[in-house]
């Protein structure tokens, strides 16, 4: 059993709390922009941290007219803008606590976030967001919610007008109830039931961990430093970098459309950015594929090379001098050019929600953007552990933050323990009880840690999937859907790692003669040439598109392969208990997993 923990460099007082942050900002004489968003004219308007706190006070005296308690629960289901974070501070500074949605949820979805979490109200981003709010509503499982705020419209308006009254020691009560150990927001992650389990993550976890990963990344988030934030804020990664960002006096843009991502970096020119693995992938992809567009092909893969190895020499300790030429040269050919599309000011980027790969890392820091990969749960606010500017492995996910520790199981399973790890399971004692081990978070992930402490994660004890782009997907919920169709015998719901959520479907060989026949088929029909069959293909599709109606669009299934031959026992594929062997099942399976990811990503 191995492990490393990292002594705390901040000293927290305990009654200190998010809010706190903000006024730190706004009681300097530099009164740092903490924020920018789009003006009439489309150009970056600062927002001040004094400008920040005025507006958060006001929607904050609103929440608490309208009857918000201390420690009431409030939704926020919007996509990433700058309001998102507006109501999220106006909810801690009125006492409450956040309860994020992602804005692509189902009904049903919020129907559970709310109802498990006891929500008195909701901010929703627009009135799609309202009406899927008011259907999850009407199924009966929202009782205590008695409002819904439109971010858009005059929602938020309605609300300053509805707190001018409220008195400012009111409100400075409030503000100052609770402490480090209270709940600050209940972000719900998916559990291997498919019931999703909402983390109580404390003013404590944002604060301490903020604080101390500050103490050793001041280099890279500094005051004045900027970045831009187009991940989900529903997302605990993005969630803490804005609070980082807050207590670093560093300003945050946000675009809510990824496909306008490379024009709002290169006008808003951000310092370091955050992303998931998949942002890197599509950035070198493209950079590739306009290279080879542009008969440059050659150049680009000589170029990479180059990268690659000069990244690998650097972190060895000594770079030859051919390579150091090498270098030089393709930094004003290639490098250069992909810096500035990026907005030419990025030096830094902070990896997380799965891994990055050495290649990639490599890479980005040979054309001189570092890349720090980090590593973390829901559980844990995001990060445990994270790669620094001065002390950094490619290939590993970095060392554990002041104030937290990491231990390899004897089964090689990472437990975690520190300042980010969460409170338990909101309402489930139980579950907290599984979760935690001797006081040692269980992250269901495997690793390894080295003679310098660098984690390395080598798989998932869990059957979690993790997608390239860091969604987290429970499969089990959609597996149980699709087999219950009369022609479908098994389903393995597959994408860890991979840029979407696919599936490997078997047949049901018994059931098939009667299905065929009743649709117009010939009654002997082989499995091979059913999974060929345009009516089957059409039925199975059919039973993956209901399936899909009871999570979010990014945890759909968006690809399918009919496999010609089913699951048993005999072939290898089920335990004697008819369990899925999903490693046995991918590695028989390889070649139909490679042409499906191959092919072209579906709509």
């Amino acid at each position: 059993m191995r492990e490393f923990s990292a002594a705390a460099l901040a000293d927290v007082p305990r009654r200190s709390n998010i809010t706190d942050l903000v006024i730190r900002q706004a009681m300097k004489p530099s009164n740092p922009a903490l924020f920018a968003r789009r003006g009439p004219d489309g150009q970056w308007q600062d927002i001040s941290a004094t400008e920040f706190r005025a507006d958060v006070t006001s929607l904050a005296k609103g929440l608490m007219a309208a009857g918000v308690a201390a420690g009431d629960r409030i939704g926020i289901m919007a996509r990433t803008r700058y309001e998102w974070t507006l109501v999220d501070f106006a909810i801690w500074y009125a006492g409450a606590v956040s309860v994020p949605i992602y804005e692509t949820s189902s009904a049903s979805q919020v129907a559970w976030n709310l109802g498990d979490s006891g929500a008195v109200g909701a901010f929703a981003e627009s009135a799609s967001q309202e009406n899927v709010i008011k259907e999850a509503a009407g199924s009966g499982a929202l009782g205590a919610l008695a409002h819904i705020w439109q971010l858009e419209g005059t929602g938020l308006d309605e609300l300053r007008r509805g707190g001018v009254a409220v008195p400012d020691a009111e409100l400075e009560h409030r503000r100052t109830t609770f402490g480090l150990d209270d709940i600050a927001t209940i972000i719900y992650t998916s559990g291997t039931t498919g019931r999703p389990k909402g983390c109580e993550l404390t003013h404590g976890n944002f604060v301490e961990l903020a604080d101390n990963a500050l103490a050793v990344l001041s280099d890279v988030v500094p005051e004045g430093a900027q970045t831009i934030m187009f991940l989900p804020l529903a997302h605990v990664f993005a969630r803490y970098i804005s609070v980082l960002a807050v207590a670093a006096g560093a300003k945050v843009a946000h675009t809510p459309d990824i496909k306008h991502l490379l024009e709002d970096l290169q006008s808003f020119q951000p310092t370091f950015i955050l992303a998931v693995p998949r942002v890197f992938e599509k950035v070198y992809n493209s950079a590739c594929l306009k290279a080879e567009t542009e008969g440059k092909g050659k150049i680009f893969s000589v170029a990479t090379d180059v990268a690659i190895a000069y990244s690998k020499a650097r972190q060895a300790g000594s770079v030859p001098i051919l390579l150091r030429a090498k270098h030089a040269l393709f930094d004003k050919l290639v490098y250069g050019k992909l810096r500035a599309a990026m907005g030419g000011q990025v030096r830094h980027a902070v990896s997380g929600g799965g891994p990055l790969g050495e290649r990639l890392g490599h890479f980005f820091q040979g054309i001189g953007l570092q890349i720090l990969e980090g590593y973390g749960l829901t559980e844990t606010t995001a990060p445990i552990t994270v790669n620094r500017p001065t002390l950094i492995k490619i290939g590993t996910v970095g060392t554990p933050l002041p104030g937290n520790a990491v231990r390899i199981a004897d089964d090689g399973e990472v437990l975690a323990k520190g300042v980010c790890v969460m409170r338990g399971y909101f309402g489930r004692a139980d579950l907290t009880a599984e979760a935690f081990s001797d006081g040692w978070l269980r992250t269901g992930d495997v690793g390894e840690l080295d003679d310098d402490g660098f984690l390395r994660i080598t798989g998932r004890k869990k059957e979690i999937i993790v997608t390239a782009g860091g969604k987290n997907v429970a499969p089990a919920m959609l597996e149980d859907q699709i087999r219950a169709d009369a022609v479908i015998s098994q389903c393995i719901v597959i994408g860890d790692g991979r840029p979407f959520i696919a599936a490997l479907v078997t047949l049901d060989e018994e059931a098939l003669p009667k299905w065929a026949e009743h649709h117009g088929l010939p009654p002997a029909l082989s499995i091979a040439d059913a999974g060929r069959n345009e009516v089957i293909v059409a039925a199975v599709q059919h039973a993956i598109d209901k399936a899909n109606l009871s999570v979010s669009q990014a945890e759909g299934i968006k690809s399918f392969r009919i496999v010609p031959s089913d699951f048993t026992e005999a072939s290898g594929h089920l335990t004697p208990s008819l369990k899925i062997k999903r490693g046995q099942v991918l590695k028989d399976y390889d070649d139909v997993v490679r042409e499906l990811y191959s092919a072209r990503r579906p709509d």
